[in-house]
């Protein structure tokens, strides 16, 4: 047992560091893997440097220990808002918070808010992270509580997804914002298929809800190479930026490579945000309401505006909502002469100009039904590039689906022929070195005879979705995965290691063609020929033609080549790839 007086001394100092608030924050960057831009901060709490409270999982669980958590926590969102490192308006700060402090009485709203007001700060720029030091226990409960926050503009993440039950459980009740990833998954992601599958999952559950993950503890340039690769959205750990009282800047090689790897989208065609961007009126922050209303006065046609500060967006002003605000009785004279902040919407939707169309799309149409047709404001590196309305992210949808439906492989709805000649014929054009890789399922005659034409479609779509998958993993943005027709693909990549690309490939397809057997067992398949030849079944052959273009290529080459490699490929038993190198 601890001796009463060191317990009473350990006591009296804790509370000394409370009524004195020596306590100080520092922050972690949380990096976008778009971009490699810093998106936001987490604040981390220490303790005085010559105290036996200086880490914070020690003064924490004193804290708890002593029911005296409420206090400390409260303490820790002071100085996490007050030291805020916060860069520009659209930067978040991540706060973490127990969940027991959810239910005290004394958590309320309106003291954060009264901080953040007095630091500059707004509701949108916070998000209460919910740490795992203690499972939630009425959801119910901890729902409505959190709904209050989410009103006032405030976001949601949970901390150490897929380190236990209860943040699972927590995933599903409370429907947050965020997700942090454990570093129990992280770890050795690169080398470890198990945890690359479940994070594989996790990206899936992600997209269909519309939430954010964020890989935390991140320490080795292969772990962020296989998250950007995976479609993993921010990023986290001592790799990209240790804990500290300044802002943070990334490494311009770390940036490089999160831009290299980001996952692509599969085959189909898609546009950037960016693609679409139109000039814009813009205003500073301080100009006189009376200006902006003025401007929209004679240009009937625009819209909304944009409110900067030195060039970085930090608000919209929509026509039609500040003539409602100036048409009160009284109005016209109270706001005339304010500055436009004080009337614009501060949390308008802000993108970065590489963020896919789709994406935006479904950022755009989740926001309440009053902002649903607002200007989408696209940026280039932090700085105001232009806007886009809904009109134009949805007709450039629609048309995106017209020409891939009408040119696309009605099974797989990968691009047909039509649209493998023009990659490759860009690719040649570009004159950078790239690779093909020929797919072609060797007795799928066979196959499609004894199980049928049904069976025989579920194989093309599997084989067409680990194509993608292995591109997903092994590839690069922009490359190309298309459907030349019957059980033959193609796929067209810059990665640096074309040769992992096509184990890739073999390993994803032996590892599910089994279950399309139905267990059944046999010795002998048939070719095409009708020949009998020993074989466990269907196999995956794969021609990979290197392009260095050092020297002219053409397509007829490529072709040519192929076809050689698919001949050996085919005569050699099981799934192999064969390669040459050309140009």
């Amino acid at each position: 047992m601890m001796d009463m007086g060191i317990q009473s001394e350990e006591l009296l100092q804790f509370y000394d560091i409370i009524e004195k608030g020596s306590i100080y924050s520092v922050y972690q960057p949380i990096v976008s893997m778009q971009d490699g831009l810093v998106m936001g901060y987490e604040a981390l709490i220490r303790g005085p440097k010559d105290s036996n409270f200086h880490s914070p999982l020690t003064m924490f669980q004193f804290a708890e220990q002593h029911g005296e958590l409420y206090k400390l926590e409260q303490l820790a969102r002071e100085k996490a808002i007050q030291g805020s490192i916060l860069e520009h308006p659209q930067q978040l700060l991540f706060i973490n918070i127990s969940s027991h402090v959810l239910y005290d009485p004394g958590f309320v709203p309106g003291k954060t808010l009264e901080i953040l007001q007095k630091h500059g700060l707004r509701p949108s720029n916070v998000v209460f992270e919910i740490t795992e030091r203690t499972s939630i226990e009425d959801f119910s409960l901890a729902q409505k509580i959190l709904a209050h926050y989410r009103k006032q503009g405030y976001r949601i993440a949970i901390d150490d997804a897929g380190a236990g039950y209860s943040s699972m459980q927590a995933i599903a009740e409370l429907q947050p914002d965020f997700i942090k990833i454990d570093r129990s998954l992280i770890q050795d992601i690169h080398i470890n298929k198990v945890k690359e599958y479940i994070l594989e999952t996790f990206v899936t559950f992600a997209q269909k809800m519309n939430i954010s993950l964020i890989a935390e503890g991140i320490e080795h340039v292969d772990e962020l190479t296989k998250l950007a690769r995976l479609g993993v959205h921010y990023a986290q750990g001592f790799l990209l930026g240790r804990p500290q009282p300044d802002a943070a800047t990334i490494q311009d090689s770390l940036k490089m490579l999160i831009w290299q790897q980001r996952k692509v989208q599969g085959g189909h065609m898609t546009w950037a945000i960016g693609d679409l961007k139109t000039p814009v009126k813009v205003f500073d922050k301080k100009v006189p309401i009376s200006e902006v209303a003025d401007y929209f006065k004679k240009n009937q046609e625009s819209v909304g505006a944009v409110i900067v500060s030195e060039e970085v967006p930090v608000g919209l002003m929509m026509r039609d909502r500040l003539f409602q605000q100036l048409a009160g009785q009284y109005a016209f004279s109270l706001f005339w002469n304010r500055t436009v902040d004080s009337v614009m919407d501060d949390s308008p939707l802000i993108v970065d100009e590489f963020i896919s169309v789709e994406q935006v799309s479904q950022m755009a149409t989740s926001r309440s039904i009053h902002h649903l047709y607002d200007l989408v404001i696209i940026t280039s590196s932090g700085k105001m590039a232009g806007i886009a309305s809904i009109r134009s992210i949805l007709e450039s949808i629609t048309n995106v689906r017209m020409e891939s439906a009408r040119v696309a492989n009605p099974l797989t709805g990968l691009p047909g022929n039509l649209q493998i000649n023009r990659e490759l014929n860009k690719r040649i054009h570009e004159n950078k070195p790239f690779h093909v890789v020929y797919a072609d399922l060797d007795y799928f005659k066979w196959f499609n005879d004894r199980f049928g034409f049904q069976k025989g479609d579920q194989l093309i779509q599997y084989t067409a979705d680990i194509m993608q998958q292995a591109i997903s993993v092994c590839g690069n943005p922009l490359d190309f995965v298309g459907h030349v027709g019957g059980d033959d693909f193609i796929a067209i990549s810059s990665t640096d290691e074309p040769e992992l690309l096509c184990q890739e490939m073999i390993r994803r397809f032996e590892m599910g063609v089994k279950m399309f057997y139905e267990d059944e067992d046999w010795e002998y398949v048939w070719d095409r020929s009708g020949n009998k030849v020993k074989s466990e079944g269907v196999t995956l052959s794969l021609s990979l033609v290197v392009c260095s273009c050092e020297s002219p290529i053409s397509l007829e080459h490529i072709s040519q080549t192929a076809a050689v490699l698919k001949k050996k490929a085919k005569a050699y038993p099981g799934s192999i790839y064969y390669f040459q190198n050309i140009g």
